[in-house]
């Protein structure tokens, strides 16, 4: 058995990134940035009002009550675009430009319109309710870097600076290989001694969201010859080739074998992991082979911790390990005594804020009901105990 830690920076060296492509704007969520943002102006990018109301010189309301002339309207992409003289306002409204010459503006709830005249009673200080321009960002700064994976929350940000089109990672092309004689599809009621194939439907999800364009083969069964067709066939137009189940070492565990006789060279096949520790990892060429365990739970674990970080690697993004936390133990945990265990886990909130790892209770590494809830995995390093109250570390699923 090798250490996780190991295992995972094997499986980083052996990844060779695709390239690049550039593509539209509205179709790179979810993919990873291969160019930084810059922004081609400052933002915003003139002083802007934050609300309605008027615009005007503060010092001509030092002593109130006094009345303004209103000599025009500033609104959002119609701005007033003259310079403000003493005594003067301008009624201005939300995101317009402040006009030059105007330093505060006032809200139009503590003012009053009448023939041309805006009265006010109280003094309005310098700065009020202005955006200054460029507070946001300045032109030329980078506003996302190279690497990052774009989600929905991000898209707004290139499209502000006039990126219709996005270079991006090319996307890992990931082919999943469910074997297995007991396997049915999920969609077919199974038979004595059967099972439902739940985790093709599984990986493809987590493949999809990884940012990999990924496709489900059909069950192959626990026959050799025909799994290494298979893997061959999908080694053709797959970077990464993943299968789940027969990695262990029973009579009909045949992932090995089959990976070995396509040329595939085995750089692990055991790690001190807990689910997961028959996973095995190999490469030919530049392409990758992941042969996950059968256990729902397991392939999981091992997703996250190998394949992922694959495809992350393969698309240059930063960071490719998972994304790592801590959260304080609700109840106590005892590591197993010769590898680490990722024990899935949901999250709670304490009076004070803190967060709580909450550990799922779960019937083994086959409970899928149980990890169905997860929004974690708490690492548990080997041989260590913790106490309820305890910070551990967390990956986030």
């Amino acid at each position: 058995m090798i250490p996780v830690l190991k295992a995972a920076s094997i499986v980083e060296r052996a990844c060779i990134p695709l390239g690049t492509e550039r593509i539209a704007l509205p179709d790179s969520i979810n993919r990873v940035l291969a160019e930084d943002v810059v922004a081609d102006t400052d933002l915003p990018p003139f002083d802007r009002a934050q609300m309605d109301g008027y615009a005007l010189r503060a010092r001509d309301t030092r002593k109130v009550p006094v009345d303004l002339v209103v000599v025009g309207e500033s609104a959002a992409g119609s701005g007033w675009h003259h310079r403000l003289k003493a005594g003067e306002a301008v009624r201005i409204m939300t995101g317009a430009p402040v006009p030059s010459g105007a330093d505060t503006v006032q809200k139009v709830e503590l003012t009053k319109e009448l023939n041309g005249l805006v009265s006010l009673i109280d003094p309005v200080p310098k700065k009020q309710n202005i955006v200054r321009k460029g507070t946001e960002i300045r032109k030329g700064e980078v506003v996302l870097r190279s690497g990052a994976l774009i989600t929905p929350e991000m898209i707004a940000t290139p499209a502000a600076f006039g990126y219709a089109r996005l270079r991006v990672a090319r996307r890992p092309r990931v082919t999943i290989i469910p074997t297995g004689s007991e396997i049915v599809p999920f969609g077919r009621k199974p038979k004595r001694d059967q099972i439902r194939d739940s985790n093709s439907v599984m990986l493809k999800a987590f493949c999809d969201r990884a940012g990999a364009a990924s496709t489900v083969l059909q069950n192959v069964g626990d026959e050799l010859e025909g799994l290494t067709r298979t893997i061959r066939a999908a080694l053709l137009n797959s970077d990464i080739v993943v299968t789940t189940g027969g990695v262990s070492v029973g009579k009909y565990d045949l992932t090995k074998a089959a990976f070995k006789k396509v040329g595939a060279r085995l750089l692990f096949e055991k790690v001190a992991v807990k689910p997961g520790k028959p996973a095995v990892f190999a490469v030919r060429g530049k392409k990758l082979l992941f042969g996950l365990p059968g256990n729902p739970v397991s392939a999981a674990v091992t997703f996250h911790l190998f394949v992922r970080r694959a495809i992350l690697a393969l698309q240059s993004a930063g960071p490719a390990p998972p994304d790592r936390g801590f959260a304080v133990l609700n109840s106590p945990l005892k590591g197993n005594r010769l590898r680490d265990t990722y024990l899935a886990a949901t999250f709670a909130s304490s009076a004070d804020g803190k967060l709580i790892a909450v550990p799922l209770p779960s019937a083994g590494s086959a409970d899928l009901v149980a990890f169905a809830r997860a929004e974690a995995l708490i690492v548990v390093p080997k041989a260590m105990t913790f106490a309820a109250g305890d910070v551990v570390e967390v990956e986030f699923l």
